[in-house]
């Protein structure tokens, strides 16, 4: 067949020019603006059709297509068999199959079969009579295809007999239409992680990509281009060696397969469901897992085998491996390091490495971990602690000289005072057995022995003997002694106690006995 096929006048046209104006190739294809190869074809299907100039009155347009464009001899079946459609169509879903491929195969086997041109041809006009869904191309463990359904389902509370809705959560594989269904309480982000890791260890693999809608638990910020997706998802697609691509908004064929799947499973599990009280989650999911079933091995009607046949001889052994623990669901926040190396979540604070103060870093919160990263890299990692107000501190996040204050204990500083002498000694345990926490009293014990540093042992020895007199327990006492000279005084006497009073209308304590 030539490349283009012409109208009869331009055909006549280029018989006219050849045969009575005697012109050649070139000349007739720049007349009639067609290419040299296509005068020579035409001229030569009117040679064998043994057409001389000028041509026929009673010749027409219909009897010069039919003279110029003989129907082929038709070729007997059993040489040229049509190609199994269906088996095609699910080569094509395996890694590295492609259409040519499939044809090389088929004239091996018929090498006077359809050329390639005919044979796809054949392959897309039945395709074509597919549904929208079956006929989108996937390869084997390529696409996992994720969305809530638009009807709930109902679960009653058996102590109030309140009715709250369920959400149907549905996943399916790309190349083999298995469909996984599962309850949740809500689409939340809690609920939205849960349902995947049930969804994969369904499956018992990850497929190469999973395909959400744009709602806010996958995507926080939906960009045509960009979208920003939420990191507590994107934590649990790096866990199990996933990549998310959202479905562009406004375009439903990116899903149109897991559309499919929803109406599906509004047909066949809660349609058939929706008369069944249940008063649980574990009760729903229960029944709809034993609807499930029933869909995975529902025959196809435009395919043959089922969507569990499928699965088996497509997807299983494309998906890749499931890690070794299911994922634990982690919360994402973003904080600041503030100025005693330290962030704050739920009102306490855990500690950083100092050289970050001032600096933004990302918060991983699960049940009993709080990590720390700084530019995407772990810098400091705590059990999560619950109480307002408290510090979890990691030493080696400290600066040297916090170090060194931390190591100070009550017996060390109390040792430390007996080198000075006795009654240092006994100020500064009188000064930590004063403090509802003796490291309360850390500073002012520390302050009041460098003072014997500036001034001298033996005055400090005297200062804290009259302050121990005064019970005047602290540094600022200690420090005014010394600076005022009292402590080369000599310390008075404590004055006897006065007689007790006798009087009539005294009773005593012996009266309460």
């Amino acid at each position: 067949m030539p490349a283009e096929r012409l109208s009869m006048r331009t055909i006549r046209e280029v018989l006219r020019l050849k045969w009575q104006e005697k012109l050649s190739h070139q000349q007739i294809a720049a007349s009639c603006r067609i290419a040299r190869s296509t005068v020579r074809e035409y001229l030569e299907r009117a040679a064998s059709a043994g057409l001389a100039w000028p041509l026929s009155p009673d010749l027409d347009d219909a009897a010069l297509d039919r003279l110029l464009f003989p129907p082929q001899p038709p070729i007997a079946s059993e040489t040229r068999p049509l190609p199994d459609m269906a088996q095609i169509h699910r080569e094509l879903s395996r890694k590295g199959v492609t259409l040519r491929l499939l044809w090389l195969e088929y004239k091996a086997s018929y090498p006077e079969g359809y050329q390639y041109s005919q044979f796809c041809l054949l392959y897309h006009q039945w395709a074509g009579h597919l549904d929208v869904c079956l006929r989108q191309s996937y390869r084997a463990g390529e696409k996992l295809l994720v969305d809530y359904a638009g009807l709930t389902m109902t679960i009653i509370d058996p102590q109030t007999g309140q009715e709250s809705p369920a959400e149907l959560f549905v996943a399916v594989l790309g190349a083999s239409n298995y469909t996984f269904c599962r309850a949740s309480a809500s689409q939340s982000l809690p609920d939205w992680i849960d349902a995947h890791r049930h969804a994969f260890a369904f499956f018992g693999g990850v497929a190469e990509l999973t395909v959400p809608d744009n709602l806010k638990s996958a995507v926080t910020k939906a960009c045509r281009y960009e979208p920003e997706l939420n990191p507590t998802y994107r934590d649990m697609a790096r866990h199990y060696g996933t990549v998310i691509i959202p479905a562009r908004s406004g375009n439903p064929r990116d899903k149109a397969k897991v559309e499919e799947a929803v109406q599906m499973a509004e047909r066949w599990i809660v349609a058939p469901l929706r008369h069944s009280r249940f008063f649980s989650l574990h009760e729903l999911n229960a029944a709809i897992a034993e609807k499930l079933a029933e869909l995975n091995e529902k025959p196809f009607q435009k395919l043959e085998g089922t969507r569990r046949g499928l699965f088996e001889d497509l997807d299983r052994p494309a998906l890749r491996p499931l890690p070794q623990r299911p994922y634990e669901y982690a919360e994402w926040k973003k904080a600041r390091v503030n100025i005693d190396y330290h962030v704050e979540l739920a009102g306490h604070y855990y500690s950083v490495p100092y050289q970050l103060i001032k600096q933004p870093v990302e918060l991983r919160i699960t049940m009993n971990t709080v990590e720390i990263l700084f530019k995407g890299r772990r810098v400091a990692s705590h059990p999560r602690n619950a109480k307002r107000g408290a510090h979890t501190t990691e030493p080696s996040h400290m600066p040297e000289a916090h170090r060194r204050y931390l190591e100070w204990t009550p017996s060390r500083i109390m040792t430390w005072a007996a080198k000075t002498g006795p009654m240092t000694e006994a100020l500064v345990t009188a000064i930590l057995e004063s403090r509802r926490h003796p490291e309360q009293g850390f500073r002012s014990c520390l302050g009041i022995l460098r003072l014997g540093k500036r001034y001298s042992p033996e005055r400090l020895e005297a200062a804290c003997a009259r302050a121990l007199c005064c019970r005047a327990l602290s540094y600022r006492s200690v420090e005014s002694i010394l600076k005022t000279g009292l402590d080369r005084q000599a310390i008075p006497e404590t004055p006897p106690s006065p007689p007790a009073v006798i009087h009539p209308n005294i009773r005593g304590k012996q009266y309460y006995n």
